[in-house]
């Protein structure tokens, strides 16, 4: 006797519609994140630049929102990979209601209202404090580097810069040359259809090369200045300009604002993306980023932000030796946060912030002993335990390992959407 299947029958016709809600389980992610963006999110900033009445009518911004804070919650980023997924997902068309955007209208969606959506990152902390997964009684702070949206071999070094320039220089004047002796030439070959001194292909890339290296070069030159408080313009001829740039600082002509940053495995483009994580549930409290390759300068503003975003202080906070100095530690003192800072070791000839005479007595030394009498019960310890598997989650598990967009301001707005859908996850899981 042979077996007996279910029947498969792929072209047979429902006399109903399905719901939504019945091809994708009740409880899923994709419910969560889409009853939030419709319930618990304030959109009307986004709204609000809707009021054009007449032409087609767009999406949904509130089906748009969650679309993308689901998908970067799936590890899902590139508008062409979202768009693919309203087509093949169910639970990309839950939340989505079954519409299909293309990549065109989910990207442009994205460039329009960046800033609105990194500002919805305090929203989704707020409602993860109201499900108690945010106590404050110990945060840890980190930073983690993430590659730009632009190669480092697209850098070019301050002294290369004054070499290339001058060699092109040349060459595109040896070329000009050229092209004007056989201005006749041209003129019978192309006929009148061409003027025939029209600049050849070769001749105009050369030529934009060189006016790049120019403005990176001189954009060097202007950081140079500033950095000296020299004026914005100096004098002609004046050589300090020049002399004022290290040879070995770099720029990137994809994204200028990126910088060479070292990690584990090796030197990078990119950009310090930073995480003050709670430890009540790994939920991020503040984000950060800078093109800074060190944290020091990081810690004050990072724990503004976290009572910025919560209303109050951290009881404890935690970071490694890369965050220390004189300077931060009274930060912590004066808004009365139990601070555990690794403070490394003491090398002869550092600056005053961490290693002179003048403040090794004092509040660093302080904190080395609290550090060492606390041994391996001391509440340093956690911050191994919530920053790592936080940045783990969001590179390894989820796969971002590189910013789609160029230019701080824009990927910075970037990283707040990460963390906001990494806030996401936790308080669906909370749920």
């Amino acid at each position: 006797m042979s077996k007996t299947f279910r029947p498969w029958e792929v072209d047979q016709v429902w006399l109903l519609p399905p719901s939504i809600q019945d091809l994708v389980p009740a409880g899923h992610q994709s419910h969560f994140v889409r009853e939030t963006v419709r319930a618990g999110l304030d959109l009307s900033g986004i709204m609000a630049s809707y009021s054009e009445e007449r032409g087609y009518p767009p999406y949904h911004p509130g089906m748009m929102v969650a679309l993308l804070l689901y998908a970067y919650s799936q590890g899902v980023y590139s508008s062409r990979r979202i768009a693919k997924a309203c087509e093949e997902r169910l639970d990309f068309a839950a939340v989505t209601g079954m519409q299909r955007p293309d990549f065109r209208t989910v990207s442009e969606f994205r460039k329009r209202h960046l800033a609105a959506l990194s500002g919805l990152f305090v929203q989704v902390l707020r409602l993860c404090q109201k499900a108690g997964l945010v106590k404050l009684g110990h945060v840890a702070l980190d930073g983690t580097k993430i590659k730009a949206n632009a190669s480092k071999h697209k850098a070019m070094s301050y002294g290369r810069m004054k070499a290339a320039e001058k060699a092109l220089a040349d060459e595109v004047q040896r070329w000009l040359a050229q092209a004007a002796q056989t201005d006749t030439a041209e003129d019978r070959q192309f006929g009148a259809e061409r003027r025939g001194d029209e600049m050849p292909d070769w001749v105009a890339d050369k030529q934009a090369r060189l006016a790049k290296i120019r403005a990176a070069k001189a954009a060097l030159e202007a950081e140079a200045r500033a950095a000296a408080g020299e004026d914005d313009d100096p004098p002609t001829g004046s050589g300090k300009a020049e002399a004022a740039v290290p040879d070995k600082a770099q720029r990137n002509f994809t994204d200028p604002q990126s910088r060479i940053m070292k990690t584990r495995d090796g030197f990078i483009q990119g950009y310090n993306a930073q995480a003050a994580v709670d430890s009540q549930a790994q939920v991020i409290v503040a984000h950060g980023l800078t093109n800074a390759g060190t944290d020091q300068a990081q810690l004050a503003p990072m724990v503004a932000a976290i009572k910025a975003n919560t209303g109050r202080n951290p009881n404890e906070l935690s970071a490694d030796t890369g965050y220390c100095s004189a300077a931060n530690l009274r930060t912590l003192v004066r808004r009365r946060i139990e601070g555990y800072i690794a403070t490394g070791r003491q090398r002869h000839g550092t600056s005053a912030a961490v290693g002179s005479r003048k403040h090794r007595p004092g509040i660093v030394a302080r904190m080395a002993r609290k550090l060492k009498r606390g041994g391996h019960r001391s509440r340093y310890r956690l911050r191994k335990q919530l920053p790592e598997p936080v940045f783990g989650q969001i590179k390894q598990a989820r796969g971002f390992r590189q910013f789609l967009l160029r230019g701080i301001e824009k990927v910075t707005a970037e990283w707040a959407m990460i963390c906001t859908a990494h806030n996401l996850r936790k308080l669906a899981k909370a749920g």
